[in-house]
């Protein structure tokens, strides 16, 4: 570490040098800010600084009594809901960004007109987008679109608009279908999500409705190590 560089940014490039290695894991304790002050030779003012920045980056939590805990950073996405990952990523502090791999008219084969309600070969929109958290691959988003519906949806600039977006203003959804397994990806959806093929996947196969119009079926690739999958039921009482 430079000599020239801040005191408090020495002890946050500590603490995230050990929290990218794993050395400092998911719910580990870090130091208390007494024991990095004494280390690094600073008032306890300026550990404090390192960590406030850290808690409100997301790295880390301060448990009241306890002490400060590494968060697990892995993204997630409700089951029971369709949220715009561009949204997720901001509400976490970060940067959102995408990479648009394929944007077409294709004809639609068995299985692709049999999950979006159309005859086999007729045309569909298909679109590959790489969604990224920091410049970080979290999502492959595989997804088809009946163009009756969204006649416009190849015009659209993903860069700018992701498909969730594009579809929720032209189609508000009013059902959706969620199936979710494990899986191993092959060798291009590891490349997209820079990983590798023995890396275990989440895999989201969607369907949503506007109405009786089945209008989009996705799939949502992402890797196990970096994402999660929430479900909250609330009960009514009685």
């Amino acid at each position: 570490m430079s000599s020239r560089q801040p005191r408090y940014l020495q002890i946050k490039e500590y603490l995230m040098t050990r929290i990218r290695s794993g050395e400092f894991a998911p719910d580990h304790q870090i130091p208390p800010e007494e024991k990095l002050a004494h280390s690094f030779g600073v008032s306890r003012m300026t550990a404090n600084k390192a960590i406030r920045d850290l808690v409100q980056e997301g790295y880390l939590v301060r448990q009241a009594g306890l002490g400060t805990f590494v968060t697990d950073q892995k993204a997630e996405s409700p089951l029971n809901d369709v949220n715009n990952i561009a949204d997720e990523v901001r509400q976490r502090g970060h940067d959102y960004s995408n990479r648009v791999v394929r944007c077409e008219a294709i004809a639609a084969d068995d299985e692709t007109a049999l999950k979006l309600g159309v005859r086999m070969g007729a045309e569909v929109f298909h679109s590959v987008l790489v969604h990224l958290d920091n410049g970080r691959p979290i999502q492959v988003e595989d997804r088809f679109v009946n163009p009756r519906w969204v006649p416009d949806y190849l015009e659209t600039d993903f860069t700018q608009h992701t498909p969730n977006e594009i579809l929720v203003a032209r189609c508000p959804i009013t059902d959706l279908e969620h199936v979710v397994e494990a899986m191993l990806p092959d060798a291009q959806t590891a490349d997209w999500l820079e990983t590798n093929t023995q890396q275990p996947c989440l895999c989201m196969t969607r369907r949503t409705w506007s109405g009786e119009h089945l209008i989009s079926y996705a799939r949502l690739i992402f890797p196990g190590d970096r994402y999660k999958l929430r479900s909250a039921l609330k009960r009514s009482p009685g």
